[in-house]
This record gives structure tokens, sequence and C-alpha cells, in this order.
């Protein structure tokens, strides 16, 4: 019995040394094969260890050489290196000098980071792609592409620390990248960061951050939702059956109920001292019949609130406005005009219809609503084409963020609709490539009050010419007087594969659903 008191009474005593004497180690994102944020901006580094100790961390490799200490407050530790050219590779060590330990990081890179965030269209891995087989035959390829995927966690606090990882810093593999599906790498963020590094010529950081069937509410802060009216409050999710051979997916990790916040709180705060370069964003789905009213405006809000967040955590390092690219939402239900895609499609742009504009700048779209999949063994609402939406993405990317001209990275949008006395003139803000259907794409609001909130006040018209820049539509069978508006791809499913009937002249980025007064002579 004494020799058992006296065992516990040492495991106990062991157990509060250990507990204020905490073990030297780094942040849970930082790793062997990372990649650090390049210059001029500034990477921060930090981690956790003994109260009162002091960690020094020095940077070795083919063209640097620093060396800086930072103390241990509450348990953690956190400096800021010096700017550093992209390349690498280089060592990077923290030593404690109360413990005599050090931990050192090889292969470490520097480059840009990037953040992918979003929904299931998001977590679509590398292994579900309709082409997966060549995609990933390929990933061995691009050893300075690197990834990291946080762990699916939710959390009622914001954390310090990310709860759990799902895929450790790596160099890309067949493996890591065509995992489970839904649940391995983000088909979306590798090719993002596979064709954007064939621009670049130097290292990307992917940081995957994602979970399927999750609300914008889940993702953002109280004082985010506050500035949009709401409260902070608790929403069921719902989708129409998927497919058998996606079941066990959606029955494992989709939670039907989300609170707001908890995943900001676990899969975004505890990242806030990266420094990155921006961030992409699939998402949207899961708002089509949850607060799909206010989606103008807490989508918009959001992404003010991380740039801040991130520019704080950062302690400035990461652009207060750093760059924002996001997928405007494909499609779901073939024959369901009215299921909220269009909605929110329309309110992702802040109800301006195209990106950057007022509200949303230094951002960038990629349009989605072009390539639908009827087919796809993961239901309609998630199409296999992830590689034309990445390289819109892309294309955003490297006229936005990186500032490249000549880059075209936008389809047409209409600047005037003009009545004439038989007919609709539609003018673009480029040159455009159309194509005649019989299908009707255009519809005209008739409305003596001058209200198209009925959908029994829009009428279907035919395109009937094209030029340059323009479209001719027919005019409705109804009074001049009361036509008011022109509306375009209005529904969740208006065009079949590649074939919506407006592009830009490469014929390469479609033009977007849109909305528009009619101006009358």
């Amino acid at each position: 019995m004494l020799i058992s008191l006296i065992f516990s009474f040492v495991l106990s005593a062991f157990s509060i040394v250990f507990s204020t004497a905490e073990v030297l180690r780094f942040s849970s994102y930082y790793g062997d094969h990372m990649v650090l944020q390049k210059a001029p901006a500034k990477a921060v580094v930090w981690g956790f260890g003994q109260t009162g100790a002091k960690v020094v961390v020095s940077l070795s490799g083919p063209h640097n050489v620093s060396t800086h200490s930072a103390p241990v407050i509450n348990g953690i530790w956190r400096t800021t290196l010096d700017p550093v050219e992209a390349g690498g590779p280089y060592m990077l060590t923290a030593s404690q000098n109360t413990t005599n330990s050090s931990i050192t990081l090889k292969d470490v890179l520097f480059g840009d980071i990037w953040l992918c965030g979003g929904q299931s269209n998001m977590a679509f891995t590398v292994s579900q792609l309709i082409n997966a087989s060549e995609e990933l035959a390929m990933a061995s390829k691009f050893p300075d592409v690197r990834i990291f995927q946080a762990a699916l966690e939710k959390s009622e606090e914001e954390l310090i620390d990310l709860a759990g990882v799902e895929v450790p810093w790596s160099r890309p593999t067949a493996e890591l990248l065509g995992g489970k599906d839904f649940t391995h790498f983000s088909a979306v963020c590798w090719l993002f960061g596979r064709y954007l590094y064939e621009t670049l010529k130097y290292p990307v950081g992917l940081v995957e951050t994602c979970w399927g069937g999750t609300p914008v509410e889940a993702w953002s802060t109280p004082r985010s939702l506050h500035k949009c009216g709401l409260k902070s409050s608790m929403t069921s999710v719902r989708y129409r059956p998927p497919p058998a051979q996606s079941q066990s997916y959606y029955l494992m990790n989709i939670s039907s109920t989300w609170r707001s916040s908890v995943l900001w709180n676990a899969m975004i705060h505890p990242l806030l001292n990266m420094t990155i370069t921006g961030a992409i964003w699939y998402q949207g789905e899961a708002n089509t019949g949850y607060n799909r009213d206010e989606y103008n405006c807490t989508f918009p809000a959001m992404i003010d609130d991380w740039r801040m967040a991130f520019h704080e955590g950062s302690d400035g390092q990461t652009a207060l406005d750093f760059p924002f690219g996001f997928v405007q939402l494909s499609t779901d239900h073939e024959n369901d005009p009215l299921d909220g895609f269009r909605e929110i499609r329309w309110h992702q742009t802040a109800d301006y219809g195209f990106a950057p504009n007022e509200r949303m700048k230094n951002t960038f779209m990629a349009v989605a609503i072009d390539v639908p999949d009827i087919k796809s063994p993961w239901g309609s609402i998630h199409p296999e084409d992830k590689e034309d939406v990445a390289y819109r993405l892309v294309l955003g990317a490297r006229a936005v963020a990186y500032g490249e001209k000549n880059v075209s990275f936008q389809g047409p949008f209409p600047t005037q609709a003009m009545l004439n006395q038989s007919f609709i003139s539609i003018v673009f803000n480029q040159d455009i490539n159309a194509i005649f259907f019989n299908d009707y794409f255009f519809e005209i609001c008739c409305s003596k009050d001058n209200i198209c909130g009925s959908e029994k006040n829009w009428l279907p018209v035919p395109i009937i010419k094209h030029g340059l820049n323009y479209v001719i539509v027919s005019k409705p069978p109804c009074a001049a007087a009361s036509i008011t508006a022109v509306r375009y791809l209005w529904t969740d499913w208006p065009c079949q594969f590649k074939a919506c009937p407006i592009y830009n002249s490469n014929g390469l980025l479609p033009a977007p659903p849109f909305i528009m007064a009619i101006t009358k002579p």
C-alpha cells in the first residue's frame, strides 16, 4: 500500500512538473517540407515551450543565415524571420535554453502560401477527378508545390493551435493526393497550385481547411455576422440524398446541424499567425436554403474579417487586402429553376454580378455555371471537371494577385441594355463569342408597376442577332412601357457542358449570370 501511495505521489508530481515545463515544439502547422512566405513579406514562426525560457530560432540554407530569439510567455514563443527570397531548401531550428532541447525542420522552402477553404466542392479530392489517373501520375513532377491539410474539427471557443492535422506538410505524391473521397487533398486546391507554379516557377504552399456541407456562418466570426444583422445560431443544412457510393462520406463527415463560428474557431483562427499570399474559396451550396438573402452581406463580410484577422495575426505581414478568389456556384438540379442557386451566384458577388467590384475589392471569381455534370458519380452538385474551375481561378490570381497585364480573367459583362422598336440590344464590356441556340437564355421582365419579383413577370426571349460586342434579343409580347429589366442564365442549370451562348472572344470564359435594368429611348 505504501509503495503504491509513493508511486502515485511521484506520478502526480511528475505530472505537475511536466505541465509547467512545456516540451519545446513548433505549432502544428510547421514541419519538414513546409513552405514559408517569401520576401518581401516576413514569415512568422511560433510554438510552445517552458514559460520563462528563451527560444532561439535559426535559419540556415543556400542564401541566408539568420538567428532570432524569443521569450516563452504563457507557454508560447513567437518570432518573425527576416525576408527570404523564393527558393530553398533551408533548415529551421528552434532551441530552448532551459531544457537544452532543440528541434530542426528540414527541407523548408520559401514561396507563396495560398489558403484553400469552403465546403464539399473544395473538399472534392484529386482521386475523384474525371482524369484522376493522369493527374495523380504527374504529382511527383511538382516537388516544389507542397501540401498541408487541417483535420476536421469544430470548437465552441477560438483555438490557439489546430486540434488535428490530416496531411502534414508534404511533397505531393499520388498516395497523398488520391486519398479517400472528399477526405484527402482538394482537387481545386492542388490544380490551382500546380497551374500557378507553372507560371511563377517558384515554390507554392497549399493549406487546405474545408468541410463538406457547411454554411458560411460556420466559418465566420460573431463580429462578422453581427455586421450583417445575424446573431450566433444553429442551423440545419439539408441536401437531397447523395448517390449510394458517397453515402458513407455524408454519414461520417457531414453534420446536419452547424453552430455559427465553430469552424472559424477550430480551423481558421489557429492559422492566423501564418503569413499567406491569399485565399481561394468554393462554398455557397449550403446557403441556398439558409440565410440565402443575407449571403450578399455574410460572404463579403467574412472576406473582410479574415483579411483583418490574418493581417493582425501575422503582425502585418499578411496584406490587409490579401487577394481572395472564389468559385461561383456550378449547378445541382437540372429541372428545378427555383432551388436557390441563381440567387447565391448573384449574392456571391455582393449583387454586382462580377468581381472584383466596389464592395469586394482585390477579389477574383471563376464562373462554373457552364460545367454541369449530370453523370457525376458523386451527385450532380459535385461536377467532376475541376480543371476548368482551377484554370479560371489561376487566371484571376495572375491578373489580380500578381498584377499580370493582358491576362483575360473575366467573361463578358453587360454595360447597357436598351429597348428599341422591335428588339432589345445588350452591349458587353468586351468582344464576345456568341452562339445561337434554340433554347431561351434571356428573360425580359414585363411589369406595369416596374416590380419584377414575381416569376410570372419574366418572359423568355431568343437571341436573334449578335455582333462584335453585343447581342440582340426579341421584344417580348408586352407593352413597351412595362418592359423593365433583362436577366441571363437565371436558373439553376441553364446550359449544357461548355455550351452557354456567350463567352469571351477566345471562347474560354463564359459570361456570368446577370440581371439589369433596361433603358428606353
